[in-house]
Order: structure tokens, then C-alpha cells, then sequence
């Protein structure tokens, strides 16, 4: 696929165009990941030295026009046509590093849900925290737990 966050400025205008459709929360989740596919490209153009606001403007520009294999080229600091300048990667890599992703922020929601429903069920009177209540260890009596 072509390189310099091409791949990353398509997919994140494909989520926002289907985040529309949705509605609701599950708008915002999405719209929310395809803010995170654009720290690809402005990474790059921060190393690069360049206004990282200004060249995801351009690409998502580009983009729009129709201009799918548009990355940012930080050495002439604009958006430019990546497979015809040769900067590709491997798709593998990509799909991987999305699916990856993906993968963490399903974790860290069922994290979130669990922490959350712990706390909903919680008997009424019962602290947040345990205070110094221990584990297994520090229980006496019990032999190979010290």
C-alpha cells in the first residue's frame, strides 16, 4: 500500500463518512478511531518539522478529490502521490497494526466495564478501597502462603 499515511487519511475519512450514518455513541467510538489513524501522518509531520494541522488538511483534501495513494512527502512538504514516488509498505504490516490496535481498545473498554460494574454492584457501606487488606500471603494458618 502506499506510504506517508496514505492508507491511514482514507480509512479515517471512510469511518467519519459511516460515523455519520450511525448515530449515538457508537458514532463517537468510531469517530474517536478514526482521530487515532490520523496520528500516523501527523507524526510524520511533526518529525518532519512541519505543521502537522496544515498537512492533514492537505491530505484529507487530497483524499476527498479522489486522491487515494496521497501521503505526505516531508521532504516537499505537501501531499503527494506515494506509489508513484515509491514509498510503499507492506500490507501486512498495516492490516496488523490496525487489527492491534483495535484489539487494545476492546480490552481497555471490557477493562473499563468491569471496573464499572464493580462498583455498581458494590454492597452499600463497603469502602472503595480495601485499606490494608492484604492478599494470601499475610493470612496465618495457612501453610506455603508466607
Amino acid at each position: 500500500v502506499a506510504g506517508g499515511g496514505a492508507p491511514e487519511i482514507e480509512l479515517s475519512l471512510r469511518l467519519r463518512d459511516y460515523a455519520s450514518s450511525v448515530g449515538g455513541r457508537a458514532q463517537l467510538a468510531i469517530e474517536a478511531f478514526a482521530s487515532a489513524l490520523e496520528i500516523i501522518p501527523r507524526t510524520l509531520a511533526e518529525n518532519a518539522g512541519l505543521d502537522p494541522i496544515d498537512m492533514l488538511v492537505e491530505l484529507r483534501a487530497a483524499h476527498e478529490q479522489g486522491h487515494k495513494t496521497y501521503g505526505l512527502d516531508v521532504y516537499q512538504a505537501k501531499a503527494t502521490d506515494m506509489k508513484a514516488a515509491g514509498v510503499v509498505e507492506p500490507l501486512r504490516v498495516k492490516t496488523q497494526a490496525i487489527s492491534s490496535a483495535a484489539e487494545v481498545a476492546v480490552m481497555i473498554l471490557r477493562i473499563d466495564d468491569v471496573i464499572a460494574a464493580s462498583k455498581m454492584s458494590r454492597p452499600e457501606g463497603m469502602p472503595d478501597d480495601m485499606g490494608g487488606m492484604g492478599g494470601m500471603g499475610g493470612m496465618g494458618g495457612m501453610p506455603g502462603m508466607m
